[in-house]
């Protein structure tokens, strides 16, 4: 059985766990939070989430976890049978990854400390999310899924790319990131409403308080340092 590690207030944590439950395969979880020791013991950047196979494996990286699982489990296919369209599905995922959540998530710690980013980081993340928004209107399909009409793993990797994107990124920026996407709001509603989706946002919903309470107490020992 694959044993899930990490806490459900992460997106890629919940991204996997998606995964998981879409793909009907027995899992366990075990709750570990960024910066402890146990995580760093199996995960060599100390990043969430983490994997242990049924072999005893552990595996991090969500791109990585998802090909692993994918290629492992097949049986309910989430990548095109051709290679090409297999590609485009994962350079969305990339695309989605590099130029939407990444420099969305440059805000988290303003966010988390009731801040607002100085306008030189603002300047920065809203050049790259250009690229990005420019980059997904070419790339996304949403007809009616988001690389065409096959459910495919773009949908459940990109579903969780713009949880960040629209707490961090679209809140710091004042601006409606998916609304730049034709397609993309009304898609990312529809995800949202899969009984999947809202048993992952259950938990997420439960782990937050304790979640926050950690990322407190750790920005107030920054600020004692």
């Amino acid at each position: 059985m694959i044993t899930l590690h990490g806490f459900a207030a992460s997106n890629y944590y919940n991204l996997i766990k998606h995964l998981l439950l879409y793909k009907e395969l027995p899992f366990q979880e075990n709750l570990l939070y960024a910066g402890s020791d146990e995580l760093l013991a199996i995960s060599p950047a100390g990043k969430v989430p983490v994997i242990t196979t049924a072999e005893g494996l552990y595996l991090s990286e969500s791109s990585v976890i998802c090909d692993f699982i994918e290629e492992t489990y097949p049986a309910i296919p989430l990548y095109p049978e051709n290679a090409g369209e297999r590609a485009v599905v994962r350079q969305i995922m990339k695309v989605a990854e590099l130029y939407f959540e990444l420099p969305s998530r440059r805000f988290i710690l303003y966010a988390f400390s009731g801040t607002e980013a100085p306008e030189p980081v603002k300047a920065e993340v809203r050049e790259v999310l250009t690229r990005g928004v420019t980059a997904l209107r070419r790339l996304c399909q949403f007809s009616p899924w988001i690389a065409g009409e096959q459910f495919t793993m773009a949908d459940i990797y990109v579903y969780y790319v713009n949880s960040i994107v629209s707490k961090f990124g679209a809140s710091q920026l004042n601006w409606d990131l998916l609304a730049e996407i034709p397609g993309m709001k009304a898609w990312n509603e529809s995800m949202s409403q899969s009984a999947i989706a809202q048993t992952v946002e259950a938990d997420r919903l439960a782990n937050w308080p304790e979640f926050i309470q950690k990322v407190t107490a750790q920005v107030q020992a920054a600020k004692t340092k």
